[in-house]
């Protein structure tokens, strides 16, 4: 360590660089207060008294590594190549910020150019970008890993790494926001997997008017030590020496022991929490603070090292020029326009047309979760940036469902793989696993286990493609079994599609039968966005009356079912004579309408539209159908009230009214908090055939 300082002292390139950054950093902070009601149109915040440790870490980063900065860190932008104009243009939201297109607040970065670091999209969620950031390092082990984990030996790995050492992953974060449990969870892998990256914690003592005496049993560093893999070590975030060493002996280490590390630096901050919330509103430390300002030290450090006060001068006199006339362009820059609004939402996919054989001649039926399990079995063999990971999906047991069984064996533990209970972890680590190039498939064990996921599933998987600008959206398949059969209880049978359906950004399917599952997993795989599969436990050994219609001859390999394609599954003709009835419905609900029809004898009155996908959701059959027999029936597993069923019954309501015979119709679950575990209580609460029999014939007599 000490003579890696000497060095930095001798090397007046180092020193004047890092000198350079600081006095850029500070002199956008001042420049902001300046024009203070000009600026802060847009909250933003900045890095004022941590620029020495951003400093010291963005100069040292290389093209292949990773960084996810918070929103504090504009020293650290600039230190890897941004421009104070850049930072600007996203501070002000114009047209040409280079991060989001003006779609997000400043300091947020979303980065893929080829000479620096790459920076995924993340949110403001505080702490949120830990596990994303730590997805990116599980993408690097598994990439490096991958050779001894194909079957039979085949493939090489993945690209060779540069010559000036294997990519890290740095994770900035705020010492407040370790406190967050997703920051556990993150930790856990990353000493679990030993992971190549860096968290980088800087604290300055404060969450926003709360300090860390009210809201920490301790700090970063005695936090860390908590988690055995992961060595932690702090410093003085405003010495330039010592950051700079520090930062240089651990990325080493990093690079060629592929291990973590946590770096807790002591800094004050100088400026406001962000421009909405002032530090004279709350602060009473700030003489204390400003008696550790890193501008003065680093300064001396120069100073006492062979620079010139007139050289430093000269330096700040000409940055504190150019910062103002970068400021004056911005504002001049173009704001986008309200077209602009309406593109990123997700990134292209070529799979717009049903291809293959769905059922191959000779072929015999089999249960639809052989369907998927097949279908991953032929993705993974094929592409080796599949893999596998969630609970109990490991070789031990292959899914409690036995949808992943054999996997493991046949692919490896590297690339089949259990995780610790964390769902938060499962869903947001595809962030970084797709930044990567890779292909999760990850699982939570039940739909009323999603939960703990959703934050990560919300802010950081569903707007990653459209707050990037379309230059992150996340490849990822997340399969959740849904549904209420066989007293599966309050914790295991809960149907979630109209929480998640509210999440914008993500594709959802939800098929009732193993052709269509195939079919649909094969297109989430190809297509470059978020895609949630809900899968019916019910459906998948079609165990429960009613079902067989779920069992499907296998699809053969290239079997593609495009999202956004409703299948009419009863098809009628328009009769003007006689009254007719369009049930729209999924999942489940197929299988009660089929089977409702069937018993009143009324095929031929009755069309019904299995929906495949709730989003996109294939309008034109839905609407084509209620105008043609009048009536609709919409029928779900979830509860009635105020839920996706509910809007798709508005949505229909309004756009067919001139055709409609009757109102539109809904049966769902009983609006209960929950489902009980006894038999006849959960019978009560859910729709049955019988049910929708009934209310068949209610509308019939309409």
């Amino acid at each position: 360590m000490e003579n890696i300082k000497e060095n930095i002292i001798k090397d007046k390139e180092i020193l004047k660089k890092a000198f350079k950054n600081l006095v850029t950093a500070k002199a956008m902070t001042e420049v902001y207060e300046e024009n203070f009601k000009t600026v802060s149109k847009y909250v933003h915040a900045t890095s004022r008294g941590h620029e020495v440790i951003q400093t010291a870490v963005g100069m040292q980063l290389l093209p292949q590594d990773y960084a996810f900065p918070y929103y504090r860190d504009d020293s650290m932008l600039l230190a890897i190549g941004m421009k104070p104009y850049e930072l600007m243009l996203q501070v002000l939201a114009k047209k040409d910020d280079p991060f989001s297109g003006g779609r997000t607040y400043y300091s947020h970065p979303s980065l893929r150019d080829a000479d620096k670091p790459k920076i995924p999209h993340q949110s403001s969620a505080t702490g949120m970008q830990a596990i994303p950031a730590t997805g990116v390092a599980m993408g690097f082990w598994y990439k490096e890993n991958f050779s001894q984990t194909l079957s039979k030996g085949e493939g090489l790995p993945f690209e060779t790494p540069p010559t000036e050492g294997k990519g890290i992953v740095v994770c900035s974060l705020g010492d407040a926001s370790v406190t967050e449990g997703e920051i556990a969870e993150a930790f856990q892998m990353a000493a679990l997997k030993q992971l190549p990256i860096l968290y980088l914690v800087q604290d300055n003592g404060w969450d926003i008017s709360a300090n860390a005496a009210e809201t920490r049993a301790q700090d970063a560093f005695e936090y860390a030590r908590g988690f055995n893999g992961l060595e932690a070590i702090s410093i003085d975030g405003t010495n330039f020496e010592e950051s700079y060493a520090t930062i240089k002996e651990v990325i080493s280490k990093i690079r060629t022991e592929r291990r973590p590390f946590l770096v807790h630096a002591k800094v004050p901050l100088l400026n406001h929490h962000t421009s909405g919330v002032r530090m004279e509103f709350y602060r009473d430390d700030l003489e204390e603070a400003k008696s550790r300002d890193p501008y003065p030290k680093l300064k001396k450090l120069l100073l006492d090292n062979g620079f010139e006060e007139k050289e430093l001068q000269k330096i700040e006199s000409e940055t504190n020029s150019e910062i103002r006339k970068a400021l004056n362009e911005a504002l001049k820059a173009d704001d986008p326009s309200p077209e602009d609004l309406f593109t990123h939402d997700f990134a292209p996919t070529e799979i717009t047309e049903e291809v293959g054989v769905r059922s191959p001649e000779g072929g015999e039926k089999v249960v639809m979760v052989d369907c998927a399990l097949f279908a991953i079995e032929e993705l993974m063999a094929k592409h080796k940036e599949c893999l596998l990971y969630g609970q109990d999906v490991g070789g031990r047991l292959g899914g409690v469902f036995r949808e992943a069984a054999t996997l493991a064996q046949k692919f490896g533990d590297n690339r089949v793989f259990n995780t610790p209970i964390q769902e938060a972890f499962i869903v947001g680590s595809t962030v970084g696993m797709s930044a990567v190039g890779l292909k999760p498939i990850v699982e939570v064990q039940f739909a009323d286990y999603i939960w703990p996921g959703l934050n990560q599933l919300f802010t950081e998987v569903s707007r990653s493609c459209y707050l990037s600008n379309g230059k992150w959206p996340v490849s990822m398949i997340l399969r959740v079994p849904i549904g209420a059969y066989g007293s599966g209880g309050p914790y295991h049978s809960s149907s979630v599609e109209s929480v998640v359906t509210n999440i914008r950004g993500i594709k959802i399917a939800y098929p009732s039968n193993g052709a269509d599952l195939k079919g649909l997993l094969k297109a989430a795989y190809y297509d470059p966005n978020p895609v949630v599969i809900f899968e019916h436990k019910g459906l998948y050994w079609s165990k429960v009356k009613g079902t067989k219609g779920a069992t499907s001859v296998m699809p053969d390999e290239d079997y593609i079912l495009p999202f956004g394609k409703a299948w009419v599954l009863q098809e009628i003709w328009k009769q003007e004579a006689e009254e007719t009835l369009s049930i729209i419905t999924y999942g489940m609900g197929v299988h009660w309408a089929m089977n409702a029809s069937e018993e009143l004898g009324m095929q031929d009155k009755i069309e019904v539209v299995d929906l495949r996908t709730l989003h996109p959701l294939d309008y034109e059959t839905v609407f084509k159908s209620v105008k043609k027999c009048g009536k609709c029936l919409i029928v779900t597993e979830e509860p009635s009230d105020n839920g996706f069923s509910r809007g798709l019954q508005g949505r229909i309501q309004e756009e067919c009214f001139q055709e409609l015979d009757g109102p539109v119709m809904l049966i769902g679950s009983e609006n209960m908090p929950a489902i009980p575990l006894n038999s006849t209580l959960e019978e009560t609460m859910i729709p049955s055939t019988e049910k929708v029999k009934k209310k068949i014939l209610q509308i019939f007599e309409y």
